[in-house]
């Protein structure tokens, strides 16, 4: 690959090359195999003049196609005329792929800087500090607040958050300087808060494994404690699914763009909106019951099994297609068992390298699709005479609702908890909002008081007693029916201990904390 560089440091546009190198859109610019060309690559699926890039008033870039053998493509889309440039965009000549992004300031997010496994020889434990290999470092933009730089180990998949002052000791820590001079650095650089930060920062690194010679702490999935039969029966398992990420990829250019033009999400942006007040109507108007298909509560129950695996692949499909139009690619995904129940599961963690508007648009993607598909069975559904079909559309609508609720719950690590932790920049709100409520309703002194995690709390306790309102009355209105297909006892035993299952967490979260205060009096 031969560049022929420009010298102005100040382009608006840049293109990121295969190599990682980087080409600045300073005038026009030719891309192919011939030798006159100003981007010059040698890959033979490269036609001898490519493509053309020209920049307009402004410094606006263009990009031609300049009558190639295999096409230019930007965004997964053929060219088939002049189309105008914008930082993130992907244009493939050929087999290859170059990016196009802005130039960087401080005020930017920065490229991620990965050194991959087996990259450099690790020391034994008692040496200097230093990095193990196979982590990938990522700056975001100066919007996503102090902690804005994002350490991932490419092995298990674990993050860390760190702070600027955080990056620049964790660039120190490569081997070459003992603790001592470590914590000299540490003062020279952040004064003298310097030595305590570094020991902060080396105790986080260790305990996530980022440390050579020092194991990570253990999950809970690590747990070598000896399981039990129903505990390994409880325990999901994952059959990981190897060409996923590539054909996201494919599934993105191949039109899966198209649903994620404005067009296309202002008509499911409707289809949501429209949806929850048809199914309203179709509940109160009793159009079907729940887990009930011909009369017969077996049948509708293996349907609503069905539509509730249905629902959760086009759910994490949602996602996986989200992350392939900002061009990351799944981690992982695949089928998982928990119990005897199959669901689809997509790992899309590597949306932590994205600005946090992207964070949100990958988790929205999952609850939107539950939604479209709700409204889009509920409509079916209006539309059709009593009778069989009508009862399985009614249980699929009932499925894809059902998810909505749960993955939208805030007391529940899903996708609604992660876009309310990005809107409101606070990390970890779950757990820190769950230890501020059990310390002050069990009336420990000095326990914290901060109103998001006060409001979130409450916000919390409040979805989670709507919900199992919301299912005792569902289950209510079709009492009627469930007595006819079982004994009324049977029916009632039945239905109580699914409603105190609904209730659990919130007296659990509530009543315990009160119970301990009590004895506290009491003793």
């Amino acid at each position: 690959m031969d560049v022929r560089h420009t010298k102005d440091p100040d382009a608006p546009l840049e293109l990121v090359l295969p190599d990682h190198s980087r080409l600045a859109l300073l005038d026009e610019l030719t891309i192919g195999r011939a030798p006159s060309s100003t981007l010059r690559l040698t890959d033979p699926t490269v036609s001898r003049i490519h493509a053309r890039i020209t920049l307009g008033d402004g410094g606006a870039a263009t990009l031609e196609d300049e009558g190639s053998s295999f096409g230019t493509w930007l965004d997964g889309r053929r060219l088939r005329g002049p189309a105008r440039l914008r930082p993130g965009a992907r244009i493939e000549v050929g087999d290859l792929e170059l990016l196009v992004d802005r130039r960087r300031t401080e005020q930017d997010s920065a490229p991620t800087i990965v050194v991959p496994p087996n990259a450099s020889l690790t020391i034994p434990v008692g040496g200097p500090p230093r990095i193990r290999s196979g982590h990938a470092l990522k700056r975001l933009e100066a919007a996503e607040g102090d902690r804005r730089w994002v350490l991932k180990d490419v092995r298990s998949g674990r993050y860390v958050r760190l702070s600027d002052g955080d990056a620049e000791l964790f660039a120190l820590i490569d081997g070459q300087r003992s603790l001592a001079e470590l914590m000299r650095e540490a003062g020279r650089l952040l004064g003298p808060q310097g030595s305590a930060r570094l020991m902060l920062l080396l105790a986080a690194l260790g305990e996530h494994g980022f440390l050579s010679g020092t194991p990570a702490a253990p999950t809970q999935e690590d747990d070598a404690e000896p399981e039990g039969r129903l505990r390994r029966l409880a325990k999901p398992r994952n059959l990981p699914w190897p060409g996923a990420a590539a054909w996201f990829d494919r599934v993105y250019r191949n039109g899966g763009w198209a649903l994620l033009a404005r067009p296309a999400l202002a008509a499911l942006g409707a289809l949501a909106i429209a949806g929850v007040g048809v199914f309203a109507y179709l509940v109160a108007a009793r159009y079907g019951t729940p887990f009930v298909v011909a009369s017969k509560l077996g049948i509708g129950g293996i349907v609503f099994i069905a539509g509730r695996f249905a629902v959760a692949a086009v759910h994490e499909s949602a996602h996986g297609l989200v992350m392939a139009s900002f061009g990351r690619r799944v981690r992982e995904a695949g089928l998982k068992r928990v119990l005897i129940f199959p669901y689809v599961y997509v790992d899309t963690s590597d949306a932590w390298f994205e600005p946090r508007r992207r964070r949100i648009a990958v988790s929205a993607a999952g609850p939107v699709s539950d939604l479209c598909l709700g409204g889009l069975f509920s409509l079916c559904c209006l539309a059709l005479a009593a009778g069989t079909v009508r009862d399985v559309l009614f249980q699929l609508a009932l499925g894809a609702y059902i998810a909505a609720f749960f993955n939208l719950n805030p007391l529940v690590e899903r996708d609604g908890y992660h876009i309310l932790v990005d809107l409101l920049r606070e990390p970890g709100l779950r757990r820190r909002a769950r230890e501020q409520l059990r310390a002050r309703l069990a009336g420990e002194r000095g326990a914290p008081d901060s109103a998001v995690l006060r409001r979130y709390s409450l916000a919390g306790i409040a979805w989670s007693v709507l919900g199992a309102a919301l299912a005792v009355g569902l289950s209510l209105r079709y009492l009627p029916a469930f007595e006819t297909l079982a004994p009324p006892p049977v029916v009632w035993t039945f239905m109580g201990a699914i409603w105190l299952t609904l209730f659990a967490p919130v007296v659990a979260m509530i009543g315990l904390p009160l119970l301990a205060r009590r004895r506290a009096r009491a003793a």
